[in-house]
């Protein structure tokens, strides 16, 4: 089970106990108790039964409970043992106890039922003794005329075969109406529904005993073979699976009636075993139960020939009914197997593996007994055969061939390799092919997760247009030693994971892709990056619908050939592409996904107007297979962090041309203000390039390094989706993309900054500093002029300097523009301060100490160490008048709980430089 899976079962739990509102923590904390904590569970017989001890010492019908556990337990319900161990140990938590009581007694008066029956409650039938009128015991003769069964064996049978009761999905041949019409065609029993005994046949107890033995003796061999005798009828069964009963003459001998008796069971037995053979026969019950039907069948043969042997024994004056049982103990023995195996499959409805569980559970059972258990070691490995050759198939050929669908893995074509490249949340390597615990012969259960993995891996290599077939196939043989045929499946796994794992790393050059999609959208070609984004700097301005995605094309293969990305094979897979959505936006459907139904993702916004900018990234085009790796939800956490860094280079660029214009501004402004708009833009710059340093040298090149370790000693392609996985979670995580707390924060820090730019670029376009300059450099530049107009150009150039300085100084001074710096300066310190805080609140509860290193690189003089300071202070003075009226203390202590309070929380708050250093 996933770590998503415990997250939701959790979930869900906690919604359908409505205890959500009143848990004082989450659903996440419970499941990472599970995952913790969890264990494969192995259930063995001295815990079933001291579980089942406990149960029934705290419930009032302990008697019921047990017949339920064995009723269940006959049916071959998979999960009773488990289930019963949980409840042993619920029953043991007074806690849970109670809240599931009352969880129950509201489920009850929502739907208006009563939880317990009353306990004086007594049947409406009438007392002992009462009396009845004609009428209501000609009622009570109807009641039962309906409610009685007669019904003969071929009739079930016809019933049966008509009806289908087995409802799966499967094309199953069409059974010729001829076979329904004679129900004679059955080597059961076969009787018109009268078991009385004919009137005009002698009584036996008028015979001498000889006779009576002989004449009894043919009665029992012809029962044996499914043939009614003349002293001896069978019986009509009263239901479906019931066990034959048979009517005997009463005038018959006693001691001879009491062997007799002793050799009925065996015609029952075989009436059972007949009854199964012919209707598990059928197409809808499948190859396991049809190979279980042929290996009966031919025992059945065998008994069939001791019959004649005894006829012969009969006819030659040989045989007496003592001797007929002592021939008979071993068969009576045998047959009374298969009709114990025939009630069991019948009783639980067993189909593939479930047939195969029992089998093997019985096999195990009568280890004791050899001429037993070679028995039913014969009945498994025959019934095993179809279900075996499957799994050959499987393992040795990726191919299912399963027409009755009792096979354990299930191909589910909805998801296609097609769609790897389209949805998300695609699932095409988990769900294509699935598991069904259900069909899983429980001998098979610990190698199940090896047989689907070693399928999946050929049938991959299969549809790359290769003919898989393993060098070292052999048959697979049910044993009751199950190493030998692990064995087999452990060399096959190796064998196709190997085959697969060489075809993506070797011949389809998985890492080579990998490290050129890290070029492109992790930034790693810096000079691929800045060239791109200099040539597309105008249309990135431009509105989303404006920009001419062909154009971008263009643009971007020039800046592919005429960068250092020119030597990468894989250069033409880069395409362009405009999404409908910001990154905000996108995070946020991503994070808000469903547990049960995942949504699709691309939401078009309806109201949100996005530049070039703000809607670019990157896509990639991968074929199969190497799209089972960088699949279509892959690639779109690759775009998140494109858009990100990409976002945070373009905030990078315009400080950085505010810091140019400020070069050259400086020299005439002389204001205190433009002095702090100065100070402002280097805050930024230090923020943004501080960011981007965290992000690309802390954390992406950190986690890549590990990724490439892990890829150098993978084994198997799971191991390869784990790691790239694992990777790119990284990745996202510590760049705080996964929390839309600091995500929000980050964004607004980075929308100042850009507004900021934007704002004092405005502003130097305004004062017209750059089109002067350079107005005045022309003049100079004027190497014809003579001495005197020299002079007079230079006192113009003076003359015009001084006055550009004073427009310059008069534009700085206005108090628009004061205030407008204050208000930056001011939301720029409380969103930095915010998210730093933020960030020291969320390590100290997860313990992953990484983020400090932003702090570390943001605070490294100690600047914002002061205010963090005071906001701990002040927040714990806000708080203070709530603990102390939960605490009740007494007026004279609250001045020193006031004190020793504000200076504890504000030491645990006190971030201090140098603290969460990393280590070199």
């Amino acid at each position: 089970m996933s770590e998503f899976t415990i997250h939701h079962n959790a979930n869900e739990l906690m919604t359908q106990l409505e205890v959500r509102s009143s848990a004082p923590v989450g659903a996440e904390v419970y499941a990472e108790k599970l995952l913790q904590n969890r264990t494969p569970f192995v259930t063995t017989q001295i815990s079933s039964s001291q579980a089942k001890r406990r149960i029934a010492a705290t419930t009032e019908t302990p008697i019921e409970f047990f017949a339920k556990y064995d009723d269940l337990k006959s049916k071959n319900v998979r999960d009773i043992d488990p289930l019963v161990h949980l409840l042993s140990k619920l029953g043991k938590e007074e806690e849970v106890k109670y809240v599931l009581s009352q969880h129950a007694e509201k489920q009850a008066k929502k739907e208006g039922l009563q939880l317990y029956p009353p306990r004086n409650f007594t049947s409406q039938l009438p007392t002992s003794g009462t009396k009845m009128t004609e009428e209501e015991l000609s009622q009570v003769q109807d009641l039962l005329k309906q409610a009685k069964v007669v019904d003969t064996s071929s009739k079930f049978l016809t019933k049966v075969l008509r009806e289908k009761p087995l409802n799966r999905n499967v094309n199953l041949p069409q059974i010729p109406d001829g076979f329904f019409q004679n129900p004679q065609l059955t080597l059961d029993f076969f009787d018109d529904g009268d078991p009385n005994l004919d009137e005009d046949i002698v009584g036996l107890g008028t015979l001498p005993l000889f006779s009576q033995e002989y004449l009894i003796m043919e009665d029992l061999l012809v029962l044996m073979r499914g043939i009614e005798g003349k002293y001896i009828r069978p019986m009509p069964l009263s239901e479906r699976y019931a066990a034959r009963e048979f009517l005997i003459d009463q005038s018959l001998d006693v001691s001879t009636q009491t062997l007799v008796q002793r050799i009925l069971p065996l015609c029952a037995n075989y009436s059972t075993v007949v009854r199964f053979i012919e209707e598990k026969s059928l197409f809808e019950y499948g190859l396991v139960n049809h190979a279980l039907s042929a290996a009966m069948q031919t025992l059945i043969k065998d008994y069939m020939v001791l019959i004649v042997q005894l006829e012969q024994q009969l006819n030659l004056g040989q045989l007496t009914l003592q001797k007929m049982c002592f021939y008979l103990q071993p068969t009576m023995n045998l047959l009374d197997i298969l009709a114990s195996v025939a009630n069991s499959i019948n009783r639980g409805k067993c189909i593939g593996g479930a047939v195969l569980s029992l089998l093997h559970e019985k096999t195990a059972s009568m280890i004791g007994d050899s001429r037993s258990s070679q028995l039913l070691l014969f009945l498994t490995q025959s019934a095993c055969a179809p279900y075996m050759e499957l799994v050959g198939k499987w393992i040795y050929r990726g191919i299912i061939v399963d027409p009755y669908a009792e096979f354990m893995v299930e191909e589910n074509e909805a998801f296609n390799k097609e769609k790897l490249q389209e949805e998300y949340n695609d699932a095409y390597w988990e769900k294509h092919y699935s598991v069904f615990r259900e069909r899983i012969p429980v001998f098979l259960e610990q190698v199940a997760d090896k047989i689907l993995n070693t399928g999946k891996y050929l049938n991959v290599v299969r549809q790359c247009g290769r003919d898989v077939r393993c060098p070292f196939a052999e048959e697979l043989v049910y044993t009751i030693k199950e190493r030998r045929y692990y064995d087999q499946i452990e060399r096959a796994y190796s064998y196709a994971s190997q085959l697969l794992l060489t075809l993506l790393i070797e011949e389809k050059e998985l890492v080579a892709r990998l490290k050129s999609i890290k070029h492109y959208f992790l930034l790693d070609k810096g000079d691929f990056i800045v060239q791109f984004m200099d040539m597309t700097e105008m249309e990135m301005k431009q509105h989303i619908d404006d920009i001419l995605p062909s154009r971008l094309e263009s643009l971007l293969e020039l800046a592919l050939r005429t960068s250092t990305a020119n030597v990468d094979p894989f250069k033409d897979d880069l395409r362009v592409d405009l999404l409908p959505f910001d990154l905000t936006s996108q995070l946020l459907q991503i994070i808000a996904i469903d547990s049960n139904r995942e949504k699709e993702y691309r939401i078009d916004p309806t109201d949100i107007r996005l530049s070039g900018l703000e809607s670019f990234t990157f896509d990639y085009v991968v074929k199969w297979p190497t799209s089972l790796v960088i699949s279509r939800k892959a690639l779109i956490r690759y775009q998140i962090l494109f858009r990100h860094l990409f976002y945070c280079k373009h905030v990078e660029r315009q400080l950085c041309s505010v810091w140019k214009g400020n070069m050259q501004a400086k020299a005439y402004a002389r204001s205190r203000w433009y002095t702090a708009a100065f100070a402002l833009r280097q805050r930024m710059l230090n923020f943004v390039q501080n960011f981007e340093y965290y992000m690309m040298f802390e954390v992406i090149e950190p986690n890549w390094h590990d990724f490439q370790q892990n890829m150098a000693k993978v084994s198997n392609v799971d191991d390869v989706l784990a790691f790239h996985g694992d990777f790119l979670d990284c990745c996202l995580k510590d760049c705080m993309l996964t929390s839309t707390e600091l995500l929000r924060i980050v964004h607004k820090l980075l929308v100042v900054c850009v507004t900021f730019s934007n704002y004092v670029q405005r502003v130097s376009h305004a004062t017209s500093v750059e089109a002067e300059q350079e107005r005045l450099r022309d003049s100079t530049l004027q190497v014809t002029l003579s001495n005197k107009e020299r002079k007079e150009d230079a006192q113009k150039k003076k003359t015009a300097t001084q006055v550009l300085a004073q427009h310059v100084d008069h534009i700085l001074e206005d108090e628009n523009f004061e205030k407008t710096i204050v208000s930056f300066d001011t939301n720029f310190s409380r969103h930095l301060l915010e998210l730093l805080d933020k960030i020291m609140d969320e390590n100290t509860k997860t313990y992953e100490h990484k983020l400090f290193n932003i702090i570390y690189r943001l605070d490294f003089n100690g600047f914002y160490t002061e205010k963090l300071e005071a906001m701990s202070a002040e927040r714990a003075m806000a708080d203070y008048p709530l603990m102390q009226e939960s605490k009740n203390t007494s007026k004279s202590s609250s001045s020193s709980s006031l004190t020793s309070f504000t200076t504890q929380h504000s030491e645990s708050a006190r971030y201090v430089p140098g603290q969460y250093k990393s280590k070199p």
